[in-house]
């Protein structure tokens, strides 16, 4: 990444925030954005026509993350936010090279979100495959305090559950004790949740592993060193009028619309889409 020098100009700072995730998930993201930077401009980038990207390898993933890159670059943003679990864990070098503004994926966030809510120093991870088989956060909170103990699950059905609307669903209650109830056994006191779409499905979550596991967040805490990056780069957006939320897909815009509304909790407005290559 190579950061512009000297201060900010007002246009630096009134440029759009760059999201994209590999499809609908990455509406948590943009909707812990808006709470904490609410005249932030933002635009967000879909890739619902090659979505899901956890099961892919990580040459296929790292491959579709420089035209997402290329994508949001072509927008004018000051900031590229990796909303994308996957992503971040095998092809955030991708984005960092190619982009010339700051970027910020959701594993290291979360991790120290993480290490600094546990007590007993014993971390359960759930994600996608490639998430948790790339051990990318259980490295992060290795780095942050090597004494945490990670414990790690993939739970790939929380994802169509979470598109599906199934949020208080017997069969989303009954998937939830499958995932997690080992995790569990290890007397985890902090669950990561490391896929932007766990956060539909918390209640469910947190029912399976009690109130005295604190859920982290990662996109939550993404949006807090966002908060922090901008500040520290002199890039918050001084204008007080409502902000511009742009949203494009690479396919089904109308599909995108009607899931995204649960994900951000209001109306999305219109959705474009957009070839890829």
């Amino acid at each position: 990444m190579t950061e512009r020098s000297g201060k900010s100009s007002s246009d630096d700072r009134t440029r759009p925030i760059g999201v994209f995730d590999s499809g609908i998930g990455g509406l948590t993201v943009v909707k812990a954005l808006t709470e904490r930077l609410p005249h932030e401009n933002i635009v967000y980038f879909g890739d619902t026509a090659r979505v899901p990207y956890g099961p892919k390898s990580p040459e296929v993933v790292r491959e579709y993350t420089a035209g997402d890159t290329d994508i949001l670059l072509g927008h004018d943003i000051k900031m590229i936010v990796v909303a994308c679990n996957t992503v971040s864990a095998v092809a955030l070098d991708v984005v960092q090279r190619k982009a010339r503004v700051p970027v910020i994926g959701v594993i290291v966030p979360g991790a120290e979100a993480a290490a600094r809510a546990t007590k007993r120093k014993r971390v359960g991870v759930i994600g996608t495959y490639a998430t948790i088989n790339s051990s990318t956060y259980t490295n992060a909170l290795r780095q942050i305090d090597p004494e945490v103990e990670t414990y790690s699950q993939p739970c790939p059905l929380f994802v169509p559950l979470a598109e599906e609307g199934w949020i208080d669903h017997p069969v989303t209650h009954l998937v939830a004790r499958e995932y997690l109830f080992p995790l569990t056994l290890h007397k985890i006191d902090t669950l990561i949740l490391g896929c932007t779409h766990y956060p539909v499905l918390r209640d469910a979550i947190a029912k399976v592993v009690g109130s005295g596991v604190t859920l982290v967040d990662s996109g939550a805490a993404t949006a807090e060193e966002v908060v922090r990056t901008l500040t520290a780069h002199d890039l918050l957006n001084p204008c007080s009028q409502r902000p511009n939320l742009q949203f494009l897909v690479s396919d089904i815009p109308t599909k995108f619309s009607e899931v995204g509304e649960r994900f951000l909790g209001h109306m999305l407005g219109k959705v474009r889409k957009i070839p890829v290559s």
